[in-house]
């Protein structure tokens, strides 16, 4: 998910024949949060990163991988460049699943992205560092019980729980 300085905008509801006024500050910095949701439970594990590529997603791949050592972890992306480049090592106890092309709904965490979103939406901020302390302290906010709530659709919990094993 990117995240950065441009101001994220949303509908607003006014009176008939009001414009919404919303100040803003083009910016264009960012970074990036690479996250893991698991939405039966609402665990999640979040990385931040300065860009979005297979290097990158390496270093989140290892991470996930060594916070949780003793399961098998299945890991539903989209088919982005990134996510299926040759020199990826795959730790053992992850196992990539791929979307079909084109179906973000299908993906649990987009509607974690987008309530994150949504929650920093209209805000300006004058610096990346500042950024970065709200979009943290959203994540710790975020409860377990939430997070499933937003990721859990019964369907991908049913098909996840139908993958042999």
């Amino acid at each position: 998910c990117r995240i950065g300085l441009m101001p994220i905008t949303r509908h607003r509801i006014t009176l008939p024949g009001v414009k919404p006024i919303q100040e803003a500050k083009p910016g264009y910095e960012y970074f990036y949060l690479y996250g893991a949701v698991e939405p039966e439970t609402g665990q999640r594990f979040f990385t931040e990163h300065g860009r979005l590529n297979s290097d990158c997603f390496q270093v989140f791949l290892d991470r996930f991988a060594r916070a949780f050592p003793y399961s098998h972890n299945v890991m539903v992306l989209d088919n982005g460049a990134f996510h299926k480049a040759k020199k990826l090592s795959i730790p053992a106890n992850v196992e990539l699943v791929f979307l079909p092309p084109y179906s973000p709904e299908l993906n649990p965490v987009e509607r974690f992205w987008q309530d994150l979103k949504d929650q920093l939406a209209f805000d300006l901020y004058r610096s990346l560092a500042c950024l970065r302390q709200d979009v943290r302290s959203a994540l710790t906010a975020y409860t377990d019980e939430a997070v499933a709530s937003l990721t859990g659709y019964k369907y991908l919990v049913e098909a996840v729980g139908a993958l042999p094993s």
